[in-house]
């Protein structure tokens, strides 16, 4: 049964809003180590990665501390006056970003006490580093988790103001938030004006009305339940109650409303429409084209017979090969195939790029028009909402299905016991390019697997090379098929 929360006995003890309250370090410090204490034999796995995170986050404040020079008068003079002027006071990037990490871990979590500590730790970003893009995203995440979508708009507004590659699809997020707040409001007002008394229901506290609403249904008045259950979501909309229970109560209406009919009226039926947008733009942003701008999918039968008899080269993102004056080598083979947040320069990089390899996470370069997309992921409902919601209309004429979603494991059958590591997306493409055999020539270029760093989108250079791959294991399946290898390129043919 629907309950709807009195607002004065909600678990949340505040109703932040996109500007950060001032919140110093210490005191944010001292909120993580009280949490990390409480969160000491946790069973739940959320919660445990968070506690981790925290341990983390102490330790590095730790060792901060403890390798820090002796404070004179001048430094904590300089020290209080950046603090006030939200300079960055004496947080460290180390801390920055085991703060970031504690909080995205928090906000995932999605328990009250973690949400709360989530917005502590925004505000204290905030405070300190008022153009930290990470931290008005996560703000934004926070807002949003806490059920205050339009909030949570400003936030990722301020985002997008900061930065300019929008590699998490926030710019989709925010107009999903605005199209799904524009369809709820056209709901209420359609509510107010078709069901009778709701208005003056609408007047009182929201969850005294709901549950008298209840007790008519159960009592046998569908008019008198109806009037109510309207009148309360009215004062829900009126009191601001978090968004999550709106669409919960707004469910469980429309849902008592249609059983009591045996045909929907034209007003229900705009009322389920209405709720089906909200429900839609609340989990991903409008999509312009459903068709995907007459995108034509590809099969695995299908990719090879569009990259048969053809010279392919595989340009990695690593380092080297942004200064490898190789330009003019990549554009002259037939298919030039890049990965994720590729980097273009010309000179060392080439101009073209026939085949875009992307897993499903990020959108970084999902806005370049190329021939092919290939978007990879090892879950399949992460595969079809990425698809669904992150293709770009017009930005690529072909994109694989789902016979190609994931290379090593769906078509070589690689269990976790043959490679425990999460395969890349370069090494599921060079394998399934190497497994297909109908290239004449098949060569990678700047392969180093990140020895030498990496070479990519100046908004995704501060993505870790994260440690879930197996680099080096990697290598070694390529070069054991290297038929020759000649400075920054490896011959596969």
């Amino acid at each position: 049964m629907t309950r709807v929360r009195s607002r004065g006995s909600d678990a949340r003890p505040h109703r932040p809003s996109s500007a950060p309250s001032p919140v110093s370090l210490d005191d944010c410090l001292r909120a993580c180590s009280v949490h990390s204490g409480k969160l000491v034999g946790s069973l739940d796995p959320r919660r445990q990665a968070v506690a981790e995170a925290l341990r983390q986050l102490l330790a590095t404040w730790a060792v901060q501390e403890q390798s820090a020079p002796a404070p004179t008068a001048t430094s904590l003079l300089r020290r209080t006056r950046a603090a006030a002027t939200g300079s960055g006071g004496n947080l460290s990037n180390e801390v920055l970003d085991a703060l970031l990490n504690v909080g995205n871990k928090a906000v995932v979590c999605a328990y009250d006490d973690e949400l709360n500590l989530t917005v502590t730790i925004t505000d204290t970003i905030l405070h300190l580093r008022r153009s930290s893009r990470a931290g008005w995203r996560l703000r934004g995440r926070i807002l949003e988790a806490l059920g205050l979508p339009e909030e949570a708009a400003e936030a990722y507004e301020r985002y997008l103001e900061l930065t300019k590659e929008d590699g998490f699809g926030v710019r989709a997020r925010v107009d999903g938030i605005h199209a799904a707040t524009k369809a709820r409001a056209e709901l209420l007002t359609l509510l107010e004006r078709t069901v009778p008394e709701a208005t003056r229901f609408g007047a009182g506290p929201a969850t005294d009305v709901w549950a008298e609403g209840l007790a008519a249904h159960a009592a046998g008045d569908p008019s008198g339940a109806e009037a109510r259950l309207a009148g309360a979501l009215l004062a829900m909309d009126r009191e601001g109650a978090p968004e999550d229970e709106v669409q919960e109560a707004l469910a469980h209406y429309l849902d008592l409303a249609g059983g009591r009919r045996t045909r929907p009226t034209p007003e229900l039926t705009r009322a389920l429409a209405l709720y089906a947008d909200v429900r839609r733009n609340r989990m991903r942003g409008p999509v312009p084209d459903p068709l995907f701008g007459g995108v034509q999918w590809l099969s695995l039968g299908e990719f090879r017979n569009r990259i048969a008899g053809k010279s392919v080269c595989l340009v990695a993102n690593s380092g080297k090969v942004g200064e490898s004056g190789l330009g003019h080598d990549i554009d002259a083979y037939d298919l030039v195939v890049r990965f994720n947040s590729y980097r273009i320069d010309p000179a060392h990089t080439g101009r073209r790029t026939d085949v875009h390899v992307t897993i499903h996470k990020h959108n970084y370069n999902w806005d370049k028009p190329v021939d092919t997309r290939l978007v990879l992921s090892g879950s399949s409902p992460d595969w079809k909402y990425s698809v669904r919601n992150k293709l770009i209309p017009g930005a690529q004429t072909y994109v694989n299905d789902e016979s190609l979603r994931w290379p090593v494991r769906n078509i070589g059958g690689w269990t976790t016991e043959q490679f425990a590591a999460i395969p890349t997306s370069g090494f599921n493409m060079l394998w399934l390019l190497d497994f297909l055999d109908v290239s004449p020539t098949l060569d990678l270029i700047g392969f180093d697997f990140y020895e030498s760093g990496a070479y990519r989108l100046p908004e995704a250079m501060k993505l870790a090379i994260t440690n879930v791959h197996e680099y080096g294991s990697e290598k070694t399946w390529v070069m054991e098929r290297a038929q020759s290898v000649s400075g920054m390129r490896i011959s596969l043919r």
